[in-house]
């Protein structure tokens, strides 16, 4: 058992990284936000992959969540590892106006 920020959790901590939030972007892009602080950009379109086809398509891209440190889409239908969008993703550096939905 650990504590962090006055909460108690089972387990070790891990350094897997969590994503605490997730906002859709122009062009199929998210701009994911990590509890360690750090944002990324990371581009939906690229996944592959039957159960990801649903993704190239824009309203679907628009419904995107963050569940458990996940980020996921249609009521969780789909949804990426952590580890897998911060290893696909690049670093955000206050992205054009001309991003943003």
């Amino acid at each position: 058992m650990y504590e962090l920020d006055g909460i108690c959790y089972a387990g070790v901590p891990s350094d897997e990284p969590r994503i605490v939030e997730a906002t859709p972007l122009t062009g199929g892009m998210l701009l994911v936000s990590f509890a360690s602080g750090e944002k990324r950009l990371f581009d939906v379109t690229d996944v592959s992959g039957p159960a990801s086809e649903p993704l190239q398509n824009k309203s679907v891209q628009m419904t995107v969540a963050v569940e458990h440190g996940f980020v996921s889409w249609l009521d969780g239908t789909i949804d990426l590892a952590p580890s897998y969008v911060y290893e696909h993703s690049v670093v955000y550096n206050d992205a054009p106006e001309d991003l943003l939905v």
